[in-house]
């Protein structure tokens, strides 16, 4: 009988990581767009981070010198998903002017229950009890931080449903073609389509900002776009129901940002709740080390 090894393999511990770095990128790009949405229309952010984000790709990449970076091996995929996390933005956009921050924030942090349950179906990856329940539980350290209302019926409520929908998609999509296309044109087509579709939104109600919130912007694009390279490089080397726990810890990112950008003061609900998620995630961690290990029963 094998011994597990006292770790889970190398490749995922880095796409953990990997992933861990992408929830504290996304947090330092929604506490940007915040701050920007003070002087100028939220959807103008939005469309301003693809179209930043798009930037620095061409220039990265000198994209102009190396087409080769654009070719893709399955260019409808590489368009559904940029426009899954087009969807993603536009719809959470909608969302936020019915809703309270907290209830969307909390509708679209159990896209990881989503992912884990078409993890099987989508990708054929095999998901057990524990890890179901794992999962579970760090949702629920989630609903624990933010304490959404409930109250009467709320159209925004759908347009939130919508926005977790599509982000669990993109994130499927992510680790599908992740395979077979490079993490350039991955990168690229995500903001090129944003840019694309967002502008007929976005142009009609845009204003020029001021010239000193143009670093921000170009800061959301920086954000935006290396995060979703971090998560390319993490569904690369790491099952997507593994990884999906770990995007919970953006609240941990987010309260700490908060804190220095809003002066806002976590309380006893947040303390309670970042623990859950992090024994959550440490749980998922031991179960797949113990599932490499050649342990007996479902994971």
């Amino acid at each position: 009988m094998s011994t597990p090894s006292p770790l889970a393999s190398p490749e995922t511990l880095r796409g953990i990581l990997l992933m861990t770095a992408t929830a504290a990128f996304f947090g330092g790009l929604d506490t940007t767009a915040k701050y920007l949405g003070q002087y100028i229309p939220a959807i103008e952010v939005a469309w301003l981070r693809f179209v930043t984000h798009t930037f620095f790709v061409v220039i990265l990449l000198r994209l102009w010198s190396r087409p080769f970076h654009m070719k893709t091996r399955r260019p409808l995929l590489q368009l559904l998903r940029g426009a899954f996390m087009f969807g993603t933005t536009s719809l959470n956009f909608v969302a936020l002017t019915y809703l309270d921050l907290t209830e969307a924030v909390s509708i679209m942090f159990a896209t990881p229950l989503l992912v884990t349950a078409l993890a099987g179906p989508f990708l054929g990856e095999k998901v057990g009890v524990r890890r179901w329940t794992a999962v579970s539980i760090g949702f629920l350290g989630v609903v624990v931080i933010t304490r959404p209302g409930f109250g009467t019926f709320n159209v925004g409520v759908l347009f939130s449903l919508g926005a977790m929908l599509t982000n669990a998609f993109y994130i499927l999509l992510t680790r599908k073609i992740g395979t077979t296309e490079s993490s350039e044109g991955m990168i690229f087509y995500s903001g090129a389509v944003g840019s694309v579709g967002l502008a007929p939104v976005a142009l009609p109600t845009a204003v020029m900002p001021e010239l000193w919130l143009v670093p921000l912007i170009f800061l959301t694009g920086a954000l935006g776009g290396f995060g979703h390279y971090l998560l390319i490089r993490a569904h690369r080397i790491a099952p997507a129901s593994t990884l999906a726990p770990f995007i919970y810890t953006q609240i941990l990112w987010m309260t700490v940002t908060g804190y220095l950008i809003f002066d806002e003061i976590p309380g006893l609900w947040t303390i309670t709740g970042a623990s859950i998620i992090v024994v959550s995630g440490l749980y998922i961690l031991h179960r797949e080390h113990l599932r490499k290990g050649g342990a007996r029963g479902r994971v």
